[in-house]
């Protein structure tokens, strides 16, 4: 990954040139005494050339040293509300998995601290404080070349001065009004007394500030892939993403970031999603039932006209919210010819086969038990639930993820 310098500094092409010709005089100043000692010995001992070749060295020593071996500069500022933190640490950060790995560390001092390093290649990281009462605050940023300045404060804190902060800051400027917008009407769809009609009008507002929020996400993410910016936001939101847009950022995917974990993941579930999407023919597979007898996906399609495959799991909210309409769905039109055949990603046998009892789960269930790491839900390229693939009995693909009354209304084309 090439190493991308910060833009912050207004005369950063001078400081290049600077650069550029600090490498050259302090060879030269190291050359010259060399040189004059061999030409003429005397003159090294003449106090004005003695002069301009140690003048020379620090001078552009000192350009060398702040404009490339100390190339970024972190400056943080605590709100006023923790001064009292004065003397106590906070630290860099690297999160690996659910955890926080600390890096460095500084000390505040009248409301600020500093870090100082130098960075090969801009990357995501955190600053992260534990107050003596309280629970700990984490402050994502990129940590790259440059001068970043953070300020710190309960509500929308700050990153900005370099390239990619920049960009981030911009977008979450953008994005965070957003999220309190839904939030807010969350609190009133959730508040007790809330009727009905009030909560189909809140639901219509909250589904229009969620599309707001997809297709702000989506551009930024499209205008950035090329950057560390882009490359960080895509795979958290690819979800919220139709096999189209995937794949027209993959490909602007520059090579460099394709070998990043999370981006190489991302880039092998589109391949499987474009031969799972609809047109396509069903990829099969075989799971246990309830009972540990083996259940091939191709036998339950083949004995129904049409069959939705159901990815859930009994411990999703979500799911069992929208298995109502699965189970109304089911009692409407399976004896035209539909069948459901339910994939669980559950850990725990005993909790999926409660939740098949409870919910009146009455079609084909089959798990491997392995939770995410369900086979058949990696084969359609499940990452979240619930999830459906409606199936023709030819082995056609027709639709996927229908949810609600969006099930009804294709069955009733389908089956009239």
């Amino acid at each position: 990954m090439k190493t991308l310098v910060s833009k912050m500094d207004k005369l950063g092409l001078l400081k290049f040139v600077l650069i550029y010709y600090a490498v050259i005089y302090i060879a030269l100043a190291l050359v010259m005494p060399v040189t004059i000692v061999i030409l003429d010995p005397t003159l090294f001992l003449n106090p004005t050339i003695l002069f301009i070749v140690i003048g020379i060295a620090l001078f552009f020593g000192l350009i060398g040293y702040f404009t490339f071996i100390r190339p970024y500069f972190v400056y943080k500022k605590l709100p006023t509300v923790l001064a009292e933190t004065d003397g106590e640490f906070v630290y860099l950060s690297e999160a690996k998995g659910r955890e926080m790995v600390k890096l460095d560390s500084a000390v505040v001092t009248a409301g600020a601290f500093t870090f100082e390093g130098r960075q090969d290649a801009p990357t995501s990281r955190y600053i992260t404080y534990t107050p003596k009462e309280g629970r700990p605050s984490y402050y994502d940023f990129f940590l790259e070349n440059g001068n970043i300045a953070m300020t710190l404060v309960k509500e929308n804190p700050s990153v900005t001065g370099t390239p990619n902060n920049e960009i981030y800051q911009a977008y979450k400027n953008e994005i965070q009004p957003l999220n309190k917008q839904y939030g807010d009407l969350y609190k009133q769809y959730r508040a007790e007394g809330t009727t009905d009609e009030q909560k189909a009008e809140l639901e219509k507002q909250m589904e229009e500030i969620d599309n707001k929020m997809n297709a702000l996400t989506f551009s930024t993410i499209e205008n950035n892939i090329t950057n560390p910016v882009g490359i960080q936001l895509w795979p958290g939101n690819s979800y919220s993403m139709e096999l189209e847009q995937l794949q027209a950022l993959a490909a602007k995917v520059p090579a460099e970031f394709k070998t990043i974990p999370s981006i190489d993941k991302l880039l092998k579930r589109i391949e499987v999603l474009a031969k799972t999407a609809v047109g396509q023919k069903f990829t099969d597979f075989t799971l246990p039932s309830p009972e540990g007898n083996p259940v091939k996906l191709a036998d339950i399609i083949a004995k129904n006209k049409y069959t939705l495959i159901d990815f859930w799991a009994s411990w999703c909210g979500p799911c069992r919210a929208e298995m109502p309409n699965v189970v109304a769905a089911y009692k409407e039109y399976n004896k035209k010819g539909f069948g459901i055949v339910g994939v669980s990603l559950d850990s725990d046998a005993e909790a999926w086969k409660k939740a098949i009892k409870d919910m009146g789960m009455t079609w084909d269930h089959m798990s491997d038990v392995k939770g995410w790491q369900c086979e058949g839900a990696a084969l359609y390229g499940v990452n979240s639930i619930p999830a459906t693939v409606l199936v023709a009995q030819d082995g056609t693909i027709i639709a996927r993820n229908l949810r609600g009354e969006a099930i009804k209304e294709k069955l009733a084309e389908l089956l009239k």
